[in-house]
């Protein structure tokens, strides 16, 4: 499997999240920068989520169908085709862990060999299954983030 580099400017692997991502701040995504992504490439995918959070792996920002030639999200943005986060909502919702314990965020970008086509009520579960097969590429960046 080929490898996307996907970084911030905004944190390093395995940094601390400005708060102005998190739920403490303005609750909006960081910026990114995407790299490798295969000429075959027809589109990019998303998925933000907190594996350490008490009830089980949380669901942050699902989005599809960002179109290949992206290189870069924009803070803020709408790159693509959001879906439901574990809050029932479309949409980005940031970091808000419980006071204590660090949490690390992962973000994974992947390069797909097609559009999905998904609609705005699918989850992230969703969206894996209509990736299967389908990854030409795939990077991770981690964030930390307590409170």
């Amino acid at each position: 499997m080929k490898q996307l580099g996907l970084t911030s400017p905004a944190f390093g692997n395995n940094e601390v999240i400005p708060i102005k991502y998190t739920g403490d701040g303005d609750d909006i995504n960081p910026p990114f920068l995407v790299e490798g992504i295969p000429e075959e490439a027809k589109s990019l995918a998303l998925i933000f989520d907190d594996p350490d959070a008490v009830g089980g792996t949380y669901d942050h920002w699902i989005v599809w169908d960002i179109p290949a030639s992206t290189n870069e999200i924009k803070e803020n943005s709408v790159p693509g085709t959001e879906g439901l986060n574990s809050g029932h909502e479309i949409g980005y919702t940031g970091p808000y862990p419980p006071p204590g314990k660090v949490h690390r965020y992962t973000f994974r970008i992947y390069a797909l060999d097609t559009k999905l086509g998904l609609n705005q009520k699918s989850t992230k579960k969703n969206l894996q299954e209509a990736m299967k097969n389908h990854i030409l590429a795939e990077g991770k960046l981690i964030g930390l983030f307590n409170r």
